[in-house]
């Protein structure tokens, strides 16, 4: 809490937790031996989808479309307003967080989604850097 805010914001110069990884940088200490390889300590953010594997999160978005019918998906809860997921998977996670939380807990979170996008997946494999991991194909334009 004692770090200035300025210095905790993204810019140019400065990438995401950049405090964080400029603790682990050695390059400028001659002789020293790296904590990890730049191209780790460097490295844009990845989201969930990356950490556990694609397989894992395809097996999310089966075991959702088993739980959320067709007639659910094309008729979401009034109470969500036109905040409506927009896949099974979301609709699933949204129909858990409803039934953990109490309603008026739920207008006070936000969804999350990269700044740098527009897109909802959930597990962020329509994000245009995970296109290519994900499908194997070297396009990355955003789905």
């Amino acid at each position: 809490m004692g770090i200035d805010p300025a210095e905790k914001m993204i810019t140019k110069e400065r990438i995401e937790k950049y405090i964080l990884r400029k603790a682990f940088d050695t390059t400028n200490e001659p002789g020293a031996t790296p904590y990890l390889p730049n191209e780790i300590l460097w490295r844009q953010k990845e989201q969930f989808s990356d950490g556990v594997g694609y397989g894992w999160i395809d097996i999310l978005k089966d075991t959702a479309a088993g739980h959320v019918s067709d007639e659910q998906f094309a008729h979401p809860k009034p109470a969500w307003g036109n905040d409506i997921p927009d896949s099974k998977e979301g609709y699933w996670y949204r129909c858990m967080y409803d039934e953990l939380f109490p309603v008026q807990c739920a207008e006070t979170v936000k969804r999350w989604t990269p700044k740098w996008s527009n897109q909802t997946d959930p597990s962020g494999r329509a994000i245009a850097t995970h296109v290519a991991k994900y499908t194997g194909s070297e396009d990355k334009s955003e789905n």
